[in-house]
């Protein structure tokens, strides 16, 4: 007897949704749903399935992967240790950081005051050695620093580039990068120049030095590339694509990475929403910041993680507030990337002190951090 084919088996609505949602075939959403899909087979967007294969009451981020970035504590670190028996400077700002359960720093600079333990400027290859001998210390690693990357390509900025990435390797970090956009502009001639440079400086930092470049962002850079032009041929319209999304698809994926701040993404969703279509007609689009994670998992090894309170009336539409205080879901954020074992979260509030301090919304947050699950 022979055996006869079977008929496909139908999608649930809610797996057809997904599927739609993701751009995903009957097979790849069979697959994804049921938590049995490999990167090969799907893509890297299967990766926002992770709610249906994720084990129970697992960390989200793993302790060895709680990190802050300094600009955080930026005025403990900066205070005169001579007028507070407070924590002040890097190794005592170091130490209570790791008290409390950090295990990962990015710096922001390498200057403190100047009565602090090894004086005001500790960005050379004397002062890193000496941050290394703390670091290691009180068990933490440094990952990134917020540095600057060259506007220009000559002979002085490479070489002034090499120094940056010496102190880093010092360090220890994996990365290197910026808290600035590779560009202010908004159309594709000045994006596919900033993509140009970061590819040249991206190689050279993995070849030379070991290290990965990275680009931090706030909203501005989800902005619509502004790639089509106007019938008197200004370049005003846009298909669509995000500044961010085309850099990421002109780019070397074996140079040049990103860091999310997730606050700022989410940001971006609530204000960056609408474009002019290249027929002239208004378009909307919602942006959707854990799937562009999904989407380039291995191009995000850094996040910046803090929270929000939202209020539409607000430009931003968020308050900015210490992490598990706001009402952005970090716990389906995490969920959704799935990348517990590669990803680096740091907590972060660049809006100055907030309640009882630095110290204490350090403490909060990575009790936050701490209790995401899934």
């Amino acid at each position: 007897m022979t055996d006869q084919p079977t008929s496909p088996r139908p999608l649930t609505d809610e797996q057809a949704r997904f599927g739609r949602r993701l751009g995903l075939s009957r097979r790849q959403t069979l697959a994804a749903s049921m938590g049995l899909a490999t990167a090969g087979a799907v893509g890297a967007a299967v990766t926002t399935a992770s709610p249906a294969s994720a084990v129970p009451n697992r960390a989200l981020v793993p302790p060895p992967r709680r990190g802050i970035i300094l600009y955080t504590v930026r005025d403990v670190i900066g205070r005169d240790p001579g007028t507070t028996d407070a924590p002040s400077g890097f190794r005592e700002v170091l130490k209570y950081l790791s008290e409390v359960g950090y295990r990962q720093v990015e710096f922001a600079g390498y200057t403190q005051h100047a009565n602090a333990v090894g004086g005001a400027d500790l960005g050379t290859t004397q002062g890193a050695r000496q941050l290394k001998r703390w670091l290691d210390a009180f068990g933490i690693v440094a990952q990134g620093n917020h540095g600057s990357v060259p506007s220009t390509i000559t002979a002085a900025t490479l070489a002034e580039f090499d120094r940056t990435c010496e102190i880093a390797t010092i360090l220890g970090m994996k990365h290197v990068g910026t808290g600035g956009d590779p560009t202010g502009g908004s159309t594709k001639a000045e994006w596919d120049a900033a993509a140009d440079r970061w590819n040249i400086l991206g190689e050279r930092a993995m070849r030379n030095h070991g290290l990965k470049l990275y680009t931090h962002n706030h909203d501005g850079a989800y902005g619509f590339l502004l790639d089509s032009p106007d019938a008197a041929g200004a370049m005003i319209r846009s298909t669509g694509v995000r500044k961010l999304e085309y850099f990421l698809s002109v780019t070397d994926p074996k140079f040049v990475w990103l860091e999310m701040d997730i606050y700022w993404a989410h940001v971006a969703q609530f204000k960056h929403t609408d474009f002019t279509a290249p027929d002239g007609a208004e378009a909307r689009n919602i942006f959707d910041p854990a799937l562009l994670v999904a989407r380039h998992a291995r191009r995000y090894p850094l996040f910046h993680a803090k929270d929000g309170n939202n209020v539409p009336t607000a430009d931003s539409g968020y308050d900015m507030v210490p992490l598990g205080q706001g009402d952005i879901d970090y716990q389906s954020f995490f969920r959704r990337i799935d990348s517990r074992n590669y990803a680096n979260p740091m907590f972060e509030m660049d809006n100055g002190t907030y309640g009882n301090g630095s110290l204490d919304n350090a403490r909060i947050s990575i009790e936050a951090m701490a209790a995401l699950k899934g």
